[in-house]
């Protein structure tokens, strides 16, 4: 017997699978995504799925800051040097730099509270998830994956852990973005002076600039890459739900039984 067919039309979809990776809506803490913007611009919309918005303020936040020299100030400062960070400042680029720092925090968290909303009623529809997605040049599937290796390549290298959670185009733009960091802060030439003793020589190639870049970046793509794994196997459970409610939930969906008579 043919199962049955649901033919209802659903407003809004619960995931999407493609070559480039998964997109679904689950639930996320509007503080958590906050602190991310607040950290470094355009990281809380790449929590929240949101790529050309977060790509294009995280470039925002590369180019303004290093015109700005803020980072070079917040060294002085960290330092005690008030007067070398009050003269390293240009102020023309801080004027610029304020106002979207501070939007990027507000709209990160407006749009996780309003994406948390949507994601209870996509759920409360139920709407069919795609679990295989065939293409050209990629194959993509819902799997199991374990949150732990994920975050473990992460810090070994930004963007691997990615590339284990099947999210191509985060783990492209992390690779590239980890590779600019690290060349213009001179990060493994002060690693190799670092691990001969010579701190002196070490502390004097770094570039303080792009240095200041790297925590941020480092953390976000390991703790992003486990939280992007452990809500791809929840995913992964709800779909395996869905699948099983809709061939064995109704009567009509079992195969026909005979029995014999005695």
């Amino acid at each position: 017997m043919a199962m049955r067919r649901d033919r209802r039309t659903f407003r809004r979809k619960i995931a999407e699978i493609s070559m480039f990776g998964t997109t679904h809506m689950h639930f996320r803490n509007p503080w958590v995504v906050a602190w991310w913007s607040a950290a470094f611009p355009g990281t809380g919309h790449l929590l929240l799925q949101k790529y050309m918005r977060g790509f294009l303020l995280f470039i925002w936040e590369m180019f303004v800051n290093t015109k700005s020299q803020l980072n070079m100030a917040m060294v002085y400062s960290f330092n005690g040097q008030i007067e070398q960070a009050k003269a390293v400042l240009d102020l023309r680029w801080m004027a610029l730099y304020a106002p979207v720092y501070l939007f990027t925090i507000y709209d990160s968290y407006r749009t996780c509270v309003d994406m948390n909303k949507f994601t209870m009623l996509a759920r409360h529809e139920n709407a069919p998830i795609r679990s295989f997605c065939l293409g050209p040049f990629e194959i993509n599937y819902l799997d199991k994956r374990k949150p732990w290796i994920a975050f473990a390549w992460s810090l070994l290298g930004p963007g691997m852990g990615y590339f284990y959670a099947h999210r191509i185009v985060n783990a492209l733009f992390a690779t590239v973005t980890w590779i600019v960091f690290v060349y213009y802060s001179k990060l493994y030439i002060v690693f190799y002076y670092s691990l001969l003793g010579q701190i002196d020589i070490a502390l004097a190639e770094i570039d303080w600039e792009w240095f200041m870049f790297i925590p941020s970046i480092y953390c976000f793509t390991a703790y992003d890459a486990y939280v992007s794994t452990v809500e791809s196997n929840k995913l992964f459970d709800l779909e395996l739900k869905q699948h099983f409610r809709n061939v064995y939930g109704s009567k009509e969906a079992l195969p026909s039984l005979k029995t014999k008579e005695s």
